[in-house]
């Protein structure tokens, strides 16, 4: 009882064995696929979705619903005292927002930290939680610690297509077209917690090669003589991820680097076959 309990969702790349295996609660995110509402991990594989998705299906994303948060706290309370539960970013999503206000009537049990991140950098804080849940911190610690060092960490995202960047908005009907055409490549950065335009290139290779630059660079300036981690995604085909991994792990030897397949909430967004990378500080 003494300790806080953790809780996320597979925006973190969490998987339910990696969420069993280490005692953290995790919230299946809900999506869409021509207009019908699944539960990932629930009632589609990830091969399913990505099959659908190169079919053409129309697919879009949603907040899990405030009774599916209220009911696991419930469930989860009813075994610890407090809980901290890291959505993910404020400024990709609503569920912070709503999270928060639905923790004011928990009477202080629980809490709901903003970390400003999604997939990679989020399953590092998440672990990060974990480890100070651990050695006794308090939620409410716990929380303040994560909101603080909310900043330490970069994201890079190289896309293969255009195509659903143009549904969600954030490039043009004409841009993609033209995009499209000349192939290009646009590899896009998370730093504070929304998603920014960072290079055009031309080709994935291209792309992986102006990520892995980045990265570089944070390490030199940002994150210079601190402790972090690097971990790398993939969306679709896991050979594509694990070629990734092999190349960051050329570039950048010292380092252990993990792997994540990016959740379907995420893949909605950036398709199939997009590649990414994330630094945080974890010490």
């Amino acid at each position: 009882m003494e300790k806080a309990a953790i809780m996320t969702d597979t925006n973190s790349g969490i998987t339910p064995d990696i969420a069993e295996k280490n005692g953290i609660f995790l919230l299946k995110m809900p999506f869409f696929a021509d207009g019908k509402e699944y539960t990932e991990y629930v009632d589609m594989r990830y091969e399913d979705f990505f099959e659908k998705l190169n079919g053409g299906a129309e697919v879009s994303t949603s907040q899990p619903s405030p009774g599916a948060l209220t009911d696991m706290w419930d469930e989860i309370l009813k075994e610890y005292n407090e809980l901290v539960y890291i959505p993910m970013s404020s400024g990709l999503s609503g569920t912070y927002s709503t999270a928060a206000a639905l923790s004011e009537e928990y009477n202080g049990r629980g809490f709901v930290a903003d970390s400003r991140r999604i997939s990679v950098t989020l399953y590092s804080d998440v672990f990060r939680a974990l480890r100070l849940a651990e050695s006794g911190l308090s939620a409410a610690e716990i929380t303040e610690d994560l909101n603080r060092s909310a900043d330490m960490q970069s994201i890079y995202v190289a896309v293969n297509t255009l195509e659903h960047l143009k549904k969600s908005g954030r490039v043009t009907a004409a841009g993609a077209a033209i995009g499209t055409l000349l192939g290009i490549k646009p590899v896009l950065q998370i730093q504070g917690g929304k998603l920014d335009a960072y290079k055009k290139v031309r080709g994935m290779k291209s792309a992986a090669n102006a990520m892995l630059d980045g990265i570089e660079n944070d390490l030199k300036t940002r994150f210079a003589g601190k402790k972090v981690q690097i971990r790398v995604a993939f969306s679709g085909n896991r050979k594509n991820g694990e070629d990734w991994r092999q190349a960051v792990a050329n570039r950048f030897p010292d380092f252990e680097i993990g792997l994540d397949a990016l959740p379907i909430s995420i893949s909605c967004h950036v398709g199939a076959d997009a590649l990414g990378i994330g630094i945080s500080v974890i010490s």
